[in-house]
């Protein structure tokens, strides 16, 4: 077996013990054998081995345990979201926000206060008002949908949301440039789709969850199909 280089060893001897558990190498349940054996196959120190284990550990994949050895508890290792996220097709990723926005919109109608209604009226107005630039428009955008996911009060809603939007961003400003080509003078975002975002928070401040949630879901799908092509 070849020595591992370059990266941290730690890191390499981790990738290197995953890829034999996926392979199957071990089976679910199985002890790996000792520090010094894996050391000697991998070409690295007994530390380097320890922390590698520690990672999977970490990940899920292995169990140390005190006096009888290692154990594999899982045949793979869960992605990190990020790492998700940087691999998903952008149509995949707004339908996957169309499912989180919808919920929240329902929600947000549901649950809205009085301090969430003026945050929503004032991220449309600006988003309305910044239409000459094209990425301070997506920005507001982006705020006003959030303003909507915030009124949801629910954490991990706005968590997932928030994951989303820079895997968006640049799909966002790159399409509208196609579409508006920036010249002088030219607005993003037409009047159409200032009233789709007007209606969507009219339904919202006016505690109707089932139309928000259908506007929300309505926009998005748009969305899709026009970065789709």
């Amino acid at each position: 077996m070849p020595q591992l280089q370059r990266r941290p060893l730690a890191d390499q001897a981790a990738e290197a013990l995953l890829a034999r558990v996926r392979d199957g190498e071990w089976e679910l349940g199985a002890k790996l054998p000792g520090e010094t054996t894996l050391a000697g196959q991998l070409g690295v120190g007994r530390s380097t081995v320890r922390e590698a284990i520690r990672q999977l550990a970490g990940r899920g994949v292995l169990s140390s345990r005190q006096g009888a050895g290692v154990f594999v508890i899982a045949l793979d290792a869960p992605d990190d979201w990020d790492a998700v996220l940087r691999r998903a097709d952008i149509v995949a990723v707004i339908e996957a926000r169309a499912a989180i926005e919808g919920e929240a919109a329902a929600l947000a109608a549901t649950r809205r206060t009085p301090a969430d209604a003026r945050a929503i009226r004032r991220a449309l107005r600006e988003r309305d008002e910044r239409r000459s630039i094209l990425e301070d428009h997506v920005d507001a955008d982006t705020a006003f949908h959030r303003s909507i996911v915030v009124a949801a009060h629910n954490p991990i809603l706005l968590e997932l949301f928030d994951g989303f939007t820079p895997r968006l961003r640049q799909a966002m400003v790159e399409m509208l440039r196609l579409r508006g080509a920036g010249g002088a003078g030219h607005t993003f975002g037409t009047d159409p789709d200032h009233r789709a975002h007007e209606q969507l928070a009219d339904a919202v401040l006016a505690r109707d969850p089932a139309a928000a949630a259908a506007l929300s879901r309505a926009h998005l799908a748009q969305l899709a199909a026009a970065l789709g092509r």
